[in-house]
């Protein structure tokens, strides 16, 4: 999963037309993913029509090119959670439904079915404005801490993975596990002992599932 070639911009710009395809954005959102001495992002235009012109190289500090106008207003909080984590090499924003709503009612979904493992480990983030300067930023990398995704409590979620492949599919089930939790309750979520079995299978599931991703979203721009 995790790769050994460098992230393309036609590949960031791939994962944004998949999460746009698969509901996980509308207007808002973006996709980045590490590069050797920064990272790549999208644009501020459509995701659902991205191609690899409308992703721009960015400063490992979140700095772009002079006159660049159209990167998001979040960059710095992508270059904060780089920066405090090493082993992430991905980051999907989005405004899932069920995820919002989660993070509106500020609960963090149990796990109550195999697939919602995908998402990895959830946190819970009580910020409501937007994370728009290198302290927000750091705000939300503290609250993200070890996790793999992030609900925001004003403002959507964020999915980190080794890769793009990875950070997309966490988006995705993170929205999925969300959506089965609503009518449960915390306790209603699976003990360790269910969870570790079934957890063996989640890297394997993780590679099908961005198969199917690319194949039903994905395609050429």
């Amino acid at each position: 999963m995790t790769g050994t070639s460098p992230t393309t911009a036609a590949e960031v710009a791939e994962a944004a037309r998949i999460i746009t395809g698969a509901g996980l954005v509308e207007a808002f959102g973006h996709v980045s993913a590490r590069t050797g001495d920064g990272f790549l992002i999208t644009s501020t235009r459509p995701l659902g029509a991205a191609a690899a012109a409308d992703v721009h190289q960015v400063g490992a500090d979140g700095g772009v090119a002079e006159g660049t106008t159209d990167v998001p207003l979040e960059t710095p909080m992508h270059a904060a959670v780089y920066e405090a984590r090493p082993d992430v090499g991905a980051i999907a924003r989005t405004h899932s439904p069920a995820a919002v709503r989660a993070g509106v009612l500020g609960e963090i979904p149990p796990l109550t079915h195999g697939l919602g493992g995908l998402a990895g480990e959830v946190a819970l983030s009580a910020r409501t404005d937007l994370v728009a300067d290198r302290e927000a930023g750091q705000e939300i990398a503290r609250d993200l801490g070890q996790a793999n995704c992030l609900l925001i409590r004003g403002n959507g979620s964020i999915a980190t993975g080794r890769s793009l492949a990875e950070a997309v599919v966490r988006a995705r089930y993170l929205e999925e596990r969300c959506l089965v939790s609503e009518e449960m309750e915390p306790a209603d979520g699976w003990r360790a002992e269910l969870l570790e079995p079934r957890a063996r299978w989640f890297e394997t599931e993780t590679t099908r599932a961005w198969a199917w991703l690319r194949w039903r979203y994905g395609g050429e721009r």
